[in-house]
């Protein structure tokens, strides 16, 4: 195969990012369950689903690449905080991709998910409309001006927001055609785990965000003060999955607990050592791991309860 081509494959299997795309995967995953309990699930418009978001995640991540080049933020990334969590797909920074070849396949993928986003919404579900919108802008503004939303400290909450209630509504929706208030409240303790990632990838970033502006909430409180907020956020995530058969959903979702071990584990390590990498990336990994599990425990809850 032609080094080119190869350079430039390599370049959209970074932007795509399958292990991040996880975030996407849990909430759809919840949903589709919850979705599951209360009827048969369409094969068909699950697919358009999980297409759709996936396309506008990948765009995300292309758009997010520039401008995030452009802040020099990627740049500043030192060799000793690179980790295969945080600091960018890096797809610019090592020449993978160029800058117009990475807005080229923004829009590509930003095309194709507001075309399977208006198939749904055209044959399937209007209302869903107002839930794509909000999507696609979160993912527009996380990165990119005038709203530059991770660099201004909301970054946190778009995630949490995003991969917890705006997903997980989205994926019911489709599916059942209506969305009780209580699907949202489903959502949040998967958001705030979620949210926790991206806080404990934001360490890492630590000083390569501060020199170019980027105002995340670690940088903020600086890395020692921003290690408890992480454990904070982890005990939140799990006390609301606690309090969810107080809103009529079966106390099997408590199966969503067995994240809990590894995000206890992922807090103690940021703890520790919130100012080294290789402490760290295990933590990152672990707090991936957790949110996963806690979706899936859930999700099966949902399933078997009577």
């Amino acid at each position: 195969m032609d080094a080119l081509i190869q350079r430039r494959l390599l370049g959209v299997w970074r932007v795509a990012d399958p292990k991040i795309t996880l975030a996407s995967v849990a909430a759809m995953l919840l949903g589709a369950c919850a979705a599951a309990r209360d009827g048969s699930l369409s094969g068909l418009w699950l697919t358009l689903t999980v297409l759709a978001t996936f396309c506008i995640e990948a765009a995300k991540n292309a758009s997010g690449e520039v401008f995030d080049f452009d802040s020099g933020t990627d740049l500043a990334v030192q060799p000793e905080d690179r980790s295969p969590f945080s600091g960018g797909k890096r797809v610019l920074v090592d020449g993978l991709l160029t800058r117009r070849e990475t807005f080229r396949i923004a829009a590509v993928f930003y095309a194709l998910g507001a075309a399977l986003g208006l198939a749904i919404v055209v044959l399937r579900e209007p209302a869903v409309l107002w839930l794509g919108l909000v999507g696609v802008a979160l993912a527009w503004s996380y990165h990119a001006p005038p709203l530059q939303l991770s660099y201004r400290g909301l970054g946190e909450l778009a995630v949490a927001v995003t991969y917890g209630p705006l997903i997980l509504c989205g994926t019911y929706l489709v599916q059942r055609q209506t969305l009780p208030w209580e699907v949202a409240l489903l959502g949040v303790p998967l958001g705030i785990a979620t949210g926790a990632f991206l806080w404990v990838n934001e360490f890492p970033d630590y000083c390569a965000d501060r020199s170019a502006g980027k105002r995340t909430w670690v940088v903020r409180l600086g890395r020692a003060r921003a290690a408890p907020v992480f454990a904070v956020l982890v005990a939140c995530a799990w006390l609301g999955l606690l309090l969810l058969p107080l809103i009529g959903f079966p106390w099997l979702v408590w199966l969503g607990l067995v994240g809990l071990p590894p995000a206890i584990v992922a807090a103690r390590r940021l703890l520790r050592a919130p100012e080294d990498t290789r402490e760290i990336v295990p933590a990152q990994g672990l707090t991936l791991v957790s949110f996963v599990l806690m979706a899936l425990g859930a999700g099966l809850g949902l399933v078997l309860a009577p």
